[in-house]
C-alpha cells in the first residue's frame, strides 16, 4: 500500500485473505468472549475468529509501507484496522477522483495510437471513478 493504490490494495487483501480462508474476521463481527459457561461450538467459533483476526492483521500490516503504517491507529480488530486505513485514504481518494475526472474531460484521441486503446483507457478511467 502506498499513497495512490488503496482500492487495488484493499481488493488484493480481500482476495489473499479469502483464498487463505482467513477473511472470517472481516466478514463476522467480534464474537462474545469465552466464559466458563461457553459451549464447545461457541469456543470453536471464537477460536476460528481469533486466528483469522490475528493472521489478517499480520498480513495487512506487513503489506503497508512503514511510513503509512505509523499514521494509522493500531487496533486489535482486523475490521476496525481496515476501516482506519480506509479513513486515512478517504481524502486522497477524493483528490484522485478529481484528477481522474479532469483527465477524462481533457483527454482527446491523438490519432497515433489505436482507437481501441483510447476507448479502453477511457473505459478504465470511468470504472476507476465508479
Amino acid at each position: 500500500l502506498n499513497r495512490t493504490n488503496f482500492l487495488t490494495w484493499k481488493e488484493q487483501i480481500g482476495i489473499v485473505l479469502g483464498v487463505m480462508d482467513l477473511d472470517h474476521a472481516l466478514r463476522i463481527d467480534t464474537p462474545d468472549a469465552i466464559t466458563a459457561q461457553s459451549t464447545i461450538e461457541h469456543r470453536a467459533a471464537y477460536e476460528k475468529w481469533e486466528c483469522s483476526n490475528r493472521m489478517s492483521l499480520m498480513i495487512m500490516k506487513s503489506s503497508i509501507s512503514v511510513a503509512i503504517r505509523g499514521a494509522i491507529p493500531d487496533s486489535n480488530d482486523a475490521m476496525t484496522y481496515l476501516a482506519s486505513v480506509e479513513e486515512q485514504f478517504k481524502g486522497s481518494s477524493k483528490a484522485h477522483a478529481s484528477t481522474l475526472t479532469m483527465k477524462m474531460l481533457t483527454t482527446r484521441y491523438d490519432g497515433t495510437s489505436g482507437m481501441r486503446e483510447h476507448i479502453m483507457m477511457m473505459n478504465d478511467m470511468a470504472s476507476k471513478l465508479k
